[in-house]
């Protein structure tokens, strides 16, 4: 089997990015950026996704985090796609309902090729630490938008901010893992038209 690996970066006037991923590791992380509440979500996208992932982010966290939060979800988007190749003997598909104390999230995610993003997480204009929860939506919508992945995330239950978008990071990791992830019984694109886009 070819190593499911990929190295992305990304330079501009507002950030620079570096992501490296292996979507057939261990969850092991290392992760260097300004935000340290994102630092710890991308951490649990590698640990409950059994991805190793690799990142190094600056960016104008002076002005506010969205360009830096924004910029590694569409450099880890494309790092994903990348990794995955033709997407032969893929599942595609994956999904995982995922509770934390009283929050309940739902992600379900299609690596179809075409893009597509629902966000059903009402959130409050608020911070947790030095982070804007409303970037949790912009994350993820710059990783379906480049991994061409049609990705949902859907709140069923949920008070606490933190318990909210740490289980929305853990239920797309899960959800990822299992759409990445080889299908013994799969012969090439999983697709009835031969091809995902």
């Amino acid at each position: 089997m070819n190593a499911r690996t990929a190295k992305v970066e990304r330079e501009t006037r507002e950030t620079k990015i570096s992501v490296e991923v292996n979507l057939d590791g261990t969850g092991v992380s290392k992760i260097v950026t300004p935000l340290p509440f994102l630092s710890h979500m991308l951490e649990q996208i590698a640990r409950h996704g059994s991805i190793d992932l690799a990142i190094h982010a600056e960016g104008d966290v002076e002005i506010d985090g969205h360009h830096t939060t924004e910029d590694i979800g569409i450099v880890l988007g494309k790092a994903v796609l990348d990794a995955l190749g033709d997407r032969k003997g893929i599942f595609r598909y994956g999904s995982a309902t995922l509770p934390m104390d009283e929050a309940l999230v739902t992600a379900a995610i299609d690596l179809s090729g075409r893009p597509f993003f629902v966000w059903k997480v009402p959130l409050p204009k608020a911070k947790i630490g030095t982070w804007d929860v409303e970037l949790a939506e912009v994350f993820f919508e710059a990783f379906a938008r480049t991994a061409q992945a049609n990705l949902h995330v859907v709140l069923h239950e949920g008070q606490n901010l933190h318990h909210i978008v740490e289980i929305s990071f853990k239920a797309f990791a899960r959800a990822l893992r299992k759409a990445t992830e080889l299908d013994p019984r799969a012969l090439g694109v999983p697709s009835t038209k031969g091809m995902l886009v």
